[in-house]
């Protein structure tokens, strides 16, 4: 079954798109905050992330932001602020599509699904193998790596040219 984390703070909006989903065949986790959003989208547990823009404690920018920095789950930003200047930031920084608020349900999972197929490699979870070098272990699907055995933390850019 294909997980979603849902991030956002309208409780009853993610009960009403968690329900969907799992009516849809998706196994759904809902989180409140960024804080938690960050820590269970880089658990490595989810297929795919749909995230609000407006979130308690840290905003959906700065949680995509630090999932991109780590991980290459999809991420679908879902959020009330439609403009073009927030669809450009968020696309630009790694949201793999923007539906503006109010949405509906039926095409939400059409996007997640759409987002999934285009997803590459991996198995059905979108998990990669780490890449070996000789010293070097890469994961990219968690942003992860290690020299010597030893984790490492490059930048975004690094890290890009290291893969």
């Amino acid at each position: 079954m294909t997980r979603v984390l849902l991030i956002d703070d309208d409780v009853e909006l993610s009960a009403m798109l968690r329900e969907y989903l799992q009516q849809e065949g998706f196994e759904a986790t809902t989180v409140h905050d960024g804080e938690a959003g960050v820590t269970e989208a880089l658990s490595g547990r989810h297929a795919i992330v749909v995230l609000d823009v407006m979130l308690p404690r840290l905003s959906g920018v700065e949680v995509l932001r630090r999932i991109r920095a780590r991980s290459r789950v999809p991420a679908l930003m879902l959020t009330a602020k439609g403009d073009d200047v927030d669809r450009i930031m968020g696309l630009e920084l790694g949201a793999d599509d923007y539906v503006p608020k109010p949405c509906t349900p039926r095409a939400l999972v059409a996007r997640s699904r759409a987002i999934l197929r285009r997803s590459e490699g991996g198995d059905a979870l979108g998990q990669e193998g780490p890449i070996s070098v000789g010293p070097l272990m890469l994961w990219p699907e968690k942003r992860h790596a290690e020299w010597d055995g030893r984790a490492i933390e490059p930048t975004s850019t690094e890290f890009n040219l290291l893969e």
